[in-house]
């Protein structure tokens, strides 16, 4: 029988130290990047050995000895909504700032996915989830076991409406996360109270659908803008957060009759979606229908015509939730809440 081929010795940090003349401790500084300084001569004799060696730092050993992964999880519904790629960014920048490297999962607004990938971030032990879910009080169960915390990204109030973000703070009986979101139903209300402002009497609403059936607060404040003015509310069309969704509402306006003047959409996708249906229908945005939507998305400024649109302020809310997931845990767990902007664009009527 031919005897086993040996297999080679991994390289270690002892080895490199050898052969750059330095101790294994001032490997560690050079490859971590501190605590302490290295000579700008040492640093580059451990960085020749390391190339010539091949040595590749072992990632589990430094976890071990840290107590930390230094990787943090983000659970968005669709990763290729343009919003939430612009959010999954913002977080991964705001990670990289505090040494942090950040992992996205895509739910595809599956509660099923939703929780299999909470499961899985909770066994691989990552310092700190991000969750946007598709449920308004997820099971965290397996992070809590886990010891590991979590920042909530979709909750918001009414209670911001401008200035600084709204902070309130929750007793244990609701759900167990530090959350940071945006005020949906502020922002709704005041687009369509700008709608109004046009002229617009009867505005209709596009609104996303989610697996877990939680009443959307943007919702209410569509139709909080409309009754404040004494309004009777458009037609309601429930569609999937997609751009599929979005055009088959756009389908469904053009079947109707008596169409509204315009109308109010839940998300950009959405909207340039809608967009598309009506131009294939003939109908002329903002003359015959205004459009307004939801999120300040890049894809808004790049529609035909431009959407007008309630932008949430993602660099604010990336570095809030980064450090709501940071700061050592607190006896109530709190709520972040940042004003939306209205961004006008044509689509509204505005030039």
């Amino acid at each position: 029988m031919p005897h086993p081929t040996p297999q080679a010795k991994p390289i270690t940090r002892d080895d490199v130290a050898r052969m750059a003349g330095v101790s294994s401790a001032v490997v560690s500084y050079v490859v971590n990047g501190g605590p302490r300084a290295v000579s700008p001569a040492n640093t580059a004799k451990v960085r020749q050995a390391i190339r010539a060696l091949g040595y590749r730092p072992n990632a589990a050993a430094r976890a071990l000895a840290l107590g930390s992964s230094e990787m943090l999880a983000m659970i968005v519904p669709d990763a290729m909504n343009p919003f939430f790629a612009m959010l999954a960014r913002a977080v991964e920048n705001a990670a990289a700032e505090r040494g942090y490297t950040l992992l996205l999962a895509d739910s595809q607004a599956s509660l099923r996915t939703e929780r299999r990938l909470i499961k899985n971030f909770a066994a691989r032990r990552v310092d700190g989830l991000f969750l946007w879910s598709e449920l308004l009080e997820p099971d965290l169960i397996d992070l809590e076991l886990a010891d590991i915390p979590v920042v909530l990204l979709n909750h918001g109030t009414d209670l911001a409406t401008a200035g600084d973000p709204v902070r309130m703070k929750h007793t244990a009986e609701g759900h167990g996360a530090n959350s940071v979101g945006v005020a949906f139903q502020d922002g709704a209300r005041r687009a369509v109270e700008h709608l109004i402002g046009h002229g617009h009497e009867r505005i209709g609403l596009v609104m996303g659908t989610n697996a877990g059936g939680d009443r959307d607060t943007r919702e209410a404040g569509w139709r909080q803008g409309i009754e404040n003015a004494g309004l009777i509310p458009g037609p309601v069309l429930r569609v999937p957060f997609t751009r599929e969704g979005g055009y088959y509402a756009g389908q469904e306006l053009l079947a109707r009759i008596e169409r509204p003047t315009a109308v109010f959409v839940s998300s950009d996708q959405q909207a340039v979606a809608l967009l598309c249906a009506l131009h294939e229908g003939g109908v002329r945005v903002p003359e015959d229908i205004a459009v307004f939507s939801f999120d300040g998305s890049p894809e808004s400024e790049y529609s035909w015509p431009r959407l007008s649109t309630v932008a949430q302020p993602v660099a604010d809310m990336a570095r809030a939730a980064l450090d709501a997931l940071l700061e050592p845990p607190a006896e109530e767990v709190q709520t972040k809440v940042f004003p939306a902007e209205l961004i006008l664009r044509a689509s509204c009527g505005c030039h």
